[in-house]
């Protein structure tokens, strides 16, 4: 499989798995105001959620659930504005709420598992959660960094796309994201060198303010 066809799967895998989830969220937040701006925020960050819980160790269906709890409980204390930013960050506070979600997916998981008549014997497994359940947080918070620049980029990316016209982005996209050599792009979209230095230029510009407000959003 090239590395094309992979980024394709991957991205409808992605994709299936937000719809489905974003419905449940959205029905869960009916009687709720400003659902758009709930629906914003879940596009912007529940991949970040997602990947930091399966590298936790949690199952795709209890990143999922995940992901849910952790938008909800966001959506909560902020209709109580029980989020000081005066305390700490956004990026920690979003951090500290995902890491209690996944805190509350390994308890259920054991839960579940002793109802069942198992045993929660795997140290893996218990390793895992004593780990992430350590006040210090210092493996989580080293994985929250790492996925926390991939979903940034990823967010303006995706910004950036509803902004700028598609064949500007698809160029942008195999030049830049990409790596593409210039005269690559050029023969293979069948474009002008002009274009492709313009793409670069004005798509540049768009994605380097979202990048800015994105982190201006994650320190306020």
């Amino acid at each position: 499989m090239s590395d094309q066809e992979y980024d394709k799967e991957r991205d409808q895998v992605l994709a299936a798995a937000y719809e489905k989830t974003r419905k449940s969220l959205i029905a869960r937040l009916d009687n709720w105001e400003d659902q758009k701006t709930w629906d914003e925020f879940y596009q912007t960050y529940w991949r970040l959620i997602y990947a930091v819980a399966i590298k936790a160790g949690l199952r795709p269906d209890e990143a999922h659930d995940c992901v849910q709890e952790t938008v909800l409980s966001i959506a909560k204390q902020s209709k109580k504005k029980l989020y000081d930013p005066e305390q700490g960050s956004f990026k920690t506070w979003l951090m500290n709420m995902t890491r209690w979600r996944i805190n509350d997916q390994f308890r259920k998981r054991k839960k579940d598992t002793a109802m069942a008549g198992g045993e929660w014997e795997d140290d893996r497994k218990t390793a895992v959660i004593d780990r992430f359940e350590d006040p210090r947080g210092d493996m989580l918070a080293r994985l929250w960094d790492v996925e926390w620049k991939k979903n940034v980029a990823d967010a303006a990316l995706a910004r950036v796309k509803a902004q700028v016209s598609p064949k500007q982005y698809q160029i942008f996209d195999c030049y830049v994201v990409r790596q593409w050599d210039a005269k690559k792009v050029q023969d293979h979209l069948n474009v002008s060198m002009a274009q492709v230095y313009l793409a670069k230029h004005r798509v540049g510009a768009v994605l380097k303010k979202e990048l800015a407000r994105l982190e201006e959003d994650a320190d306020e």
